[in-house]
């Protein structure tokens, strides 16, 4: 295991980009945002990302610095495409727009489509909520078919994100985010390079068995060579078994259909689509209700009486708030192969041995 200070650990992924071809300002971004999913404990949207995000600049997937393109822009609702973007620089310049909308309007829609892999959505819904702004957020990965709906055995979904935030007075958000599948595939991807392992049947082959071993996803695999989801004759499953997989099968067709991103399939290029609305507490709360009964709430919950072996019941951002205030402490730790994953790229795009060493020194 090696454990990196945050800010190393950007400064030395920033390196990595910049040296593919990203101005200093979308590299510095793309590495902060993946580092901050660490630091909240989601290692599979971090920096095990970058040789992934690599390969995919150059297969020509993603464009580096692109600027978004308004397709249809109303008062209160705009489709804006990504261009294939990278994420980190596409859907920020989208929330922006959401954001402008809703405070003029009380209430804003927003289609995101063809954006490269926006990482952790609820870096999104916190953007809106800094705002004051409650954030709802539909999500689908087009070309990454990964997930078997109930039922099924065969890959036919994305692990297609659901995401809300909603802003509180004087204290962080809540947000509730999580994929639509058991695991996210960036979970498999680091249970594959020696991290935390899956849950107990959060796999399924082809023909039906459960497991936990990432290369019923992958197929046969080096521990540093890439991932492919492809290869693998299995796949991810969805979580709680039909409501799960509905709501998966919605966020396709919200996030990928309604958007113009298009619902996942083999033959798609990989793009995220996300189908977001913004509404202002202020406009609908007009006797000033809404934060008092959040905290109400929220106290009302965490005063229910644990089962065994549960210390306390928590809320939505409750791991992530814990997380980010031990990793920022004590640094980012992730597994070897990881970091020799990460080390590998930032090599093949020509970061100096020095910048390297740098980092973990």
């Amino acid at each position: 295991m090696v454990t990196v200070q945050v800010q190393r650990l950007i400064d030395f992924v920033a390196d990595v980009f910049t040296h593919s071809e990203s101005s200093p300002e979308e590299a510095k971004r793309i590495a902060t945002y993946l580092a901050t999913a660490n630091l909240t404990g989601h290692d599979s949207h971090g920096v095990i990302r970058v040789p992934v995000y690599i390969r995919w600049k150059k297969m020509g997937s993603v464009v580096p610095d692109q600027k978004v393109e308004i397709v249809v822009d109303t008062p209160s609702l705009a489709v804006i495409d990504g261009k294939f973007g990278y994420g980190q620089t596409v859907t920020p310049q989208a929330v922006k727009i959401g954001i402008e909308k809703c405070k003029r309007a009380g209430l804003a829609a927003i289609a995101l489509r063809n954006a490269g892999h926006i990482g952790r959505v609820g870096d999104w819904a916190e953007m809106a909520a800094a705002e004051g702004l409650v954030s709802v957020h539909f999500v689908n990965a087009a070309g990454s078919l990964l997930v078997a709906p109930f039922g099924g055995v065969q890959k036919r979904l994305s692990t297609a994100p659901y995401c809300v935030g909603i802003p509180r007075k004087g204290q962080d958000p809540i947000v509730l985010d999580f994929a639509t599948s058991i695991v996210a595939e960036g979970k498999v991807l680091v249970a594959s390079r020696g991290g935390k392992k899956l849950p107990k049947g959060a796999l399924i082959d082809g023909d039906g068995a459960l497991s936990e071993d990432p290369a019923v996803l992958y197929g046969p695999h080096t521990a540093e060579g890439p991932r492919d989801h492809t290869k693998g004759t299995g796949a991810i499953r969805a979580f709680g078994e039909h409501k799960g997989s509905g709501l998966a099968f919605i966020c396709e067709l919200l996030g990928g259909a309604l958007t113009g991103t298009g619902a996942t399939a083999a033959d798609r290029r990989f793009a995220n689509g996300m189908l977001s609305f913004y509404i202002d507490p202020k406009v609908v709360d007009t006797d000033n209700f809404f934060d008092g009964e959040i905290s109400r709430y929220v106290d009302f919950i965490r005063a229910t009486k644990p089962v065994a072996g549960v210390d306390t019941v928590l809320i939505p951002g409750d791991p992530e708030r814990k997380m980010r205030a031990e990793r920022t402490k004590n640094g980012v730790p992730l597994p070897d192969d990881t970091w020799a994953a990460i080390v590998s790229t930032a090599r093949e795009v020509g970061v100096s041995e020095v910048s390297i060493q740098r980092a973990v020194s």
